[in-house]
């Protein structure tokens, strides 16, 4: 019988980007849009840890199911790490990508090229009804641009160039993204716990 693995997330992006990455696994991957009842997690760690685990365990228990989550952003050097935690909801509006965006661009205009190191960090966290299984980290250095290029991905991704290929997430495909991305990084280094649990 195939293992069911809910993947905690409403964001449509997120749900395909994990699902191509996740999909020579042969797991039943399930969205929360598959659970119209499951609650809102509340997202109040200071950490992509804290969260990832908070999402992850709070949906394994109610839906009785085990769920992979996650907690991802961008952390600008400019600006002392910041948007981090608050990424998506920087401008104060939950995943308002033109606001969050045009927060980060005010915020570091006049600051020199060579100083918009940034990286995007994501920890994933599988949890089932029984507890957190565990958790891993993935991150992918780039830098912040002044404008925006390309229109694919989402959030901050027009900003943020990546300099092997030398191009923004925003215009690079989504195989080559799902490949070089925090997210691919933090779930490779999942895919071998991963293979344990569908094993036990």
């Amino acid at each position: 019988m195939t293992r069911v693995l809910v993947i905690g997330t409403k964001n449509q992006h997120k749900l395909r980007e994990i699902r191509a990455i996740l999909a020579d696994l042969g797991l039943d991957l399930r969205g929360l849009d598959a659970y119209p009842g499951a609650s809102k997690v509340i997202e109040d760690g200071e950490t992509f840890e804290a969260n990832a685990r908070k999402k992850a365990t709070q949906w394994a228990r109610e839906l009785g199911e085990a769920v992979v989550a996650d907690d991802s952003g961008l952390e600008v050097d400019a600006l002392g790490g910041r948007p981090g935690v608050y990424s998506s909801r920087w401008a104060g509006e939950e995943g308002n990508d033109a606001a969050n965006t045009a927060r980060l661009l005010a915020e570091l205009a006049g600051v020199a090229e060579p100083k918009r190191t940034a990286r995007y960090r994501c920890v994933i966290a599988l949890a089932t009804p029984a507890g957190v299984e565990f958790t891993c980290a993935g991150a992918c250095e780039g830098r912040m641009l002044a404008e925006a290029r390309g229109t694919n991905g989402f959030g901050y991704d027009p900003l943020f160039l990546v300099p092997e290929p030398g191009k923004t997430f925003g215009e690079l495909p989504e195989d080559l993204k799902n490949r070089i991305s925090h997210r691919s990084r933090a779930l490779a280094a999942a895919r071998g716990r991963l293979l344990e649990w569908m094993r036990g």
